[in-house]
């Protein structure tokens, strides 16, 4: 028996074993594979799940949540310190297992308090698990697991009674989560000896007024816990039913609810088993009664920690991906949603398409055949003084001999006679020419040409000419009427026009087909255009900066890293000895804040120092300034506005913003010159990149509303000592408010031109603000344009911004100087950005001081 032990003793300490390696827990010819733990100088001791009295000395943690009343309560572990992203990254890298060797105290080894029976089923479901399916291996363990008591060593007696092993067993299921969910999940479950455990731990916690506890004590992931409430210590004492409700790490993850049931343990206490998921670092969770009574740990709400598992910050790491993916998954729904549509649109698209050809086909076949009448009544099979067919009875696709007798008719002079012919009233335009050669075989001048009968030909038709198509000078048409002659063995006239009706509907698809194809190869060339000139722009955007600063890449993408070069001897830094990189996210709204500042470094790019970042996956945008030390002096902030440069591919997007602009002009409208062209442009050109445009505008009574779609009334409002109606409509895919004054002002015949075209605009900024204000609108931009709409930059500071239209910030571009210098110079004095149409515009007010 000491032998035994002693084997065991050497089989279960690790402490020689190499930082890393795997050694294997033996039980007697019976072994497991473990991993080794890497720091092999902490030993500690382990105590086993003991169904004593004494358990609760020997449990090596104790646990805590909240206080309740009395002392803390039993059962519950300190929150565990949040670890870093690098240091949880290092933990997982070093093993995935927990490794703590173990060593037996002699008094535990005497006292087995797990049958023989669990420990054998146990032991097998982790062998099988282990070897991985390998049949050698898992043959080897079924046969001396299963061997009868006469294999010394071997047997079942032998296993149970295998003292020191059993209680490594019990070990190892505390230190290892999916052991311990063995034991509590299977057979250990409601035995005696779990029973005299819980009634300890009740115990324990009754003596010392705890309102709960929980088991097993340290709460890992991917694991099942069993929570107690004592209902009587509770404020739900008098309630019926109890209610646990909750979730985890913060109440973001997995809610649950679950009805709890009375125990028999010493106390009101009530219980139910709570999975644990792999992502939780904390559980959060109240108490009721299915209704409106909580016990809710005095409006804090209960926490309880979780071991081992993520912590905080590779929680919001795990929601982000989580996000990422779900936004993956939408978006991929949301194309194949798009995709059924968009063919749900072809098909019914096609269906009516095909229903109107259709209905052309029939229409154009009913006209053919009321004129085909009208020529059948003139059709003969022969004229014996002027023309014949022989023979006089032929089908479609016969050759027959026409023969004209030009005597006494208006080619009886020409040297040549040609047939010009065609057939159904010339439906197919020109099927029949042919050269006439004099025939000898009749009395009278006869002139004869072999002819082919085309098929589907119900009559024919023709005229005599002096020469070929295109050349011939006279005619005989039978005085206007051509020659028809009736086609004797023809199909019937109902096939035909089926077939006819049938053809002219073939012909119309086709027609249409090529007509679709053409405009969705314009469509899809526009496309690309578009899409070639915004990448265009978009990396002239990023590199206009480039002798300050730039990345690479340089289209940043989310979740990945970026490179910052940046050129101090351009800026205010230039000279500093040292240069150091400020950055968030997000405009500096991220939850990371601002980071650290870091030192850059010199690059091989001239005099650029560069910087390397990380951008996480919920950026949309990277802000920066380099300062000259660590803890500030001078700034280079990009003149007060800071760096920003877009994040692409991001799991959140940029907010959009609402810009208003107001404008007198508009193409297509009401333009007058290149204003009215930027105005829609600009517009279209931000509404494209997600925000949302409207545009406001008087309504003249000179402006061309064709191009206005969905034009309506759309509310009065009282400004000015005059009503004002406000109309709506879309102008190219843009939202356009009209005002329209009721004392008259814009209706005068035109845009400009009249001697009070300052107070005309100035009234109409006024107004447009107004409404705005009384609308309830709270725009982020307004922007304002040349010296027509100036006004708004100073009424907004001097008046509007202090009641209501607070959030907005002002955008004055100049288009023309030539007009209202004087209006421009004061809308850029109160603008919180200037821009112009083009960088010359600038030099002649920069010139006039």
């Amino acid at each position: 028996m000491e032998m035994a032990l002693h084997a065991q003793r050497s089989l279960l300490c690790c402490r020689t074993v190499a930082a890393g390696e795997r050694i294997r827990l033996g039980l007697g010819s019976f072994t497991q594979s473990f991993p080794c733990c890497k720091m092999s100088t902490g030993v500690r001791s382990v105590h086993c799940m003991a169904a004593s009295s004494d358990y609760s000395r020997k449990r090596p943690k104790k646990g805590f949540l909240p206080k309740t009343r009395g002392n803390d309560p039993k059962g519950f572990l300190p929150r565990p310190q949040v670890e870093t992203t690098t240091q949880k990254k290092d933990r997982n890298d070093s093993s995935s297992v927990r490794t703590t060797p173990v060593i037996l105290d002699e008094a535990e080894e005497q006292s087995p308090s797990i049958d023989g029976k669990i420990v054998e089923d146990i032991l097998m479901e982790k062998e099988l698990e282990a070897f991985d399916n390998d049949e050698d291996e898992i043959g080897f363990a079924r046969k001396h697991l299963t061997a009868d008591s006469n294999d010394e060593g071997l047997g079942k007696g032998k296993v149970s009674n295998n003292v020191g092993a059993i209680n490594e067993l019990k070990n190892f299921a505390i230190d290892e989560p999916n052991m311990e969910e063995t034991l509590l999940r299977k057979e250990y479950l409601n035995t005696p000896e779990h029973e005299r455990m819980l009634e300890d731990l009740a115990k324990e916690n009754l003596s010392i007024g705890s309102k709960l506890f929980v088991y097993p004590q340290v709460v890992r992931p991917a694991q099942s816990i069993e929570v107690f409430l004592n209902r009587s210590l509770s404020s739900l004492v008098n309630e019926n039913d109890v209610f646990i409700m909750g979730a985890f790490n913060g109440w973001r993850w997995k809610s649950f609810t679950e009805r709890l049931q009375r125990t028999d343990l010493e106390g009101d206490w009530w219980s139910c088993r709570l999975y644990i998921p792999n992502e939780a670092y904390q559980m959060d969770f109240v108490f009721f009664n299915g209704d409106n009574v909580y016990e809710n740990n005095d409006s804090k709400d209960f926490l309880l920690p979780v071991e081992g598992g993520m912590d905080a910050l590779a929680f919001e790491d795990f929601m982000l991906e989580e996000k990422r993916k779900e936004h993956e998954r939408l978006t991929a729904e949301q194309a194949e949603r798009e995709k059924q549509e968009e063919e749900q649109r072809r098909k019914e698209a096609e269906k009516a398409a095909i229903g109107a050809d259709k209905a052309q086909a029939k229409l154009e076949v009913e006209k053919k055949r009321e004129s085909l009448h009208r020529v059948l009544q003139l059709a003969k099979i022969s004229n014996d003084n002027v023309w014949c067919i022989e023979p006089s009875i032929f089908k479609g696709g016969d050759r027959v001999r026409l023969c004209y007798n030009r005597s006494f008719r208006p080619l009886s002079q020409t040297t040549e006679i040609w047939i010009h012919g065609g057939h159904n009233n010339w439906n197919e335009g020109l099927t029949i020419v042919g050269r006439l050669q004099k025939s000898d075989e009749k009395d009278g001048d006869w002139w004869c040409a072999e002819v082919f009968i085309p098929d589907r030909a119900l009559v024919l038709d023709w005229v005599f000419a002096d020469g070929p198509p295109q050349k011939a000078n006279m005619y005989d048409n039978n005085n206007r009427l051509d020659f028809h002659a009736v086609v004797p063995k023809s199909i019937s006239e109902e096939l035909f026009w089926v077939e006819e009706e049938h053809k002219i509907f073939k012909k119309l698809q086709e027609e249409r087909k090529l007509k679709e194809e053409a405009v969705l190869h314009k469509a899809q060339k526009t496309a690309r255009m578009k899409a070639e000139t915004r990448e265009r722009t978009r990396k002239m955007f990023l590199l206009s900066q480039k002798h300050i600063v730039y990345t690479e890449p340089l289209i940043i993408q989310a979740g990945t890293e970026v490179t910052v070069f940046y050129n101090p001897s351009n800026t205010v830094l230039s000279g500093k000895s040292e240069v150091w990189f400020r950055c968030s996210f997000n405009r500096w709204t991220h939850r990371f804040g601002p980071l650290p500042p870091k030192k850059m470094l010199h690059s091989d790019v001239g005099s650029y120092l560069k910087v390397t970042v990380e951008v996480p996956l919920d950026a949309y945008m990277i802000d920066f300034v380099f300062s000259e030390k660590e803890d500030g002096g001078l700034f280079d902030n990009n003149h007060g506005v800071d760096y920003h440069f877009p994040v692409y591919g991001g799991v959140i997007k940029e907010p959009p913003m609402h810009v208003v602009h107001i404008a007198v002009e508009m193409a297509p409208i009401a333009k007058v010159g290149g204003l009215g062209d930027v105005v829609t442009s600009l517009s279209r050109a931000v509404q494209d990149l997600g925000h949302t445009v409207d545009i406001i505008m008087p309504k003249y009574d000179c402006m061309n509303l064709s191009n206005v779609k969905d034009f309506h009334h759309s509310r009065n409002f009282s400004w000015g000592g005059t009503e004002i109606k406000v109309w709506f409509g879309r102008v190219e895919g843009l939202s356009v408010y009209f005002l329209e004054p009721q004392n008259g002002m814009f209706w005068v015949g035109c845009i400009y031109g009249r001697n009070n075209d300052a107070d005309r605009f100035g009234f109409f900024c006024h107004a447009a603000l107004e409404y705005l204000l009384q609308t309830g609108s709270h725009p982020d931009i307004l922007h304002c344009h040349d010296w027509s709409s100036a006004p708004v930059a100073w009424l907004f500071k001097e008046h509007y911004m202090h009641y209501g239209l607070n959030s907005a910030r002002v955008v004055f571009t100049i288009h023309n100087l030539e007009f209202g210098a004087h209006f421009i110079g004061k809308a850029m004095a109160h603008a919180d950005k200037a821009t112009t149409v083009s960088i010359l515009l600038l030099t002649p007010f920069f010139q006039c001081g």
